[in-house]
């Protein structure tokens, strides 16, 4: 999904920072796919994209998906609670962790 439209990328399309994504389709699958982002005259990219941009919007509204939305929170703070304890047992010896970059840091003369 690297390929390009017109010579922009998909950040001067107005899509901001992106990430590849490999996706592997049989070979029906993508048949269909380059012929319909012919018939459109866009990418199979920009087809990809706008395919998945309407799955997305419309899960947004499937109640089951909706159900599952507050346990899905509250593992995340579960997660975010674990790590920031980690992160609490390594560097909280009493000193702010900036304090004690600073004092490793060469004096300048």
């Amino acid at each position: 999904m690297s390929e390009s439209v017109s010579g922009q990328s998909a950040n001067s399309l107005g899509y901001g920072p992106v990430k590849t994504l490999a996706v592997r389709l049989s070979e029906s699958t993508r048949a269909q796919l380059d012929i319909i982002a012919q018939l459109n005259d866009r990418t199979v990219t920009d087809e990809i994209r706008l395919a998945l941009e309407a799955w997305i919007e419309k899960t947004k509204s499937d109640p089951s998906v909706l159900e599952r939305t507050q346990a899905v929170r509250d593992e995340i703070e579960r997660d975010a609670a674990v790590r920031r304890d980690a992160i609490a047992a390594i560097f909280d010896t009493g000193t702010p962790i900036a304090k004690t970059a600073s004092a490793k840091r060469p004096a300048s003369s």
